[in-house]
C-alpha cells in the first residue's frame, strides 16, 4: 500500500459514516520529509517539524509558544508525553501521532470533533508503529 493510500483512505475518511472528513492531513517523515499528503494539508515550514519533534523529545517544549503548522498557532493542550500531540484554535485542531519513522498528522474543524480526529490519526500511528514504522 502507498503513503499515499493510507492518507486517503485511512486519514481522510469517511467518519463514521456521517459524511464527515477531517480538514487536511499527512505522514511526515522525522526529517521533515513529506510521504503522502491530502491536497490541502498546510505548507509548513522545516523549523515547525523540527519543533514538533523536539516538543515529542522534550514534552512540554511547545506548551509556552504553542504548535505552529504553516504559521498558524495551536494552542497545545494534553497529550501523550513522546506519543502524541494535541493542538487546538478554535473551533478546530490537530493531532500529530509519532512513529518509528514519521509523525502522523489530522487537522480538524467542526462539525468533526476532537475525540474523532484523535481516533483516526491515532488508529493509523498505532497500526505503523505495529509495523515497525
Amino acid at each position: 500500500m502507498s503513503w499515499q493510500t493510507y492518507v486517503d483512505e485511512h486519514l481522510m475518511c469517511d467518519i463514521d459514516g456521517q459524511g464527515q472528513h477531517l480538514a487536511s492531513a499527512a505522514i511526515i517523515g522525522h526529517d521533515g520529509s513529506v510521504w503522502a499528503q491530502s491536497a490541502n494539508f498546510p505548507l509548513f515550514k522545516p523549523k515547525e517539524i523540527a519543533d514538533i519533534i523536539k516538543d515529542f523529545d522534550e514534552p512540554g517544549y511547545l506548551a509556552p509558544i504553542g504548535l505552529h503548522i504553516a504559521g498558524v498557532k495551536y494552542m497545545v493542550i494534553q497529550g501523550e508525553p513522546g506519543a502524541v500531540i494535541r493542538g487546538k484554535k478554535g473551533s478546530g485542531g490537530i493531532t500529530i501521532k509519532k512513529t518509528g519513522q514519521a509523525l502522523v498528522f489530522g487537522i480538524y474543524e467542526e462539525p468533526v470533533t476532537p475525540g474523532q480526529c484523535n481516533m483516526i490519526v491515532e488508529r493509523l500511528g498505532d497500526y505503523l508503529v505495529d509495523q515497525g514504522l
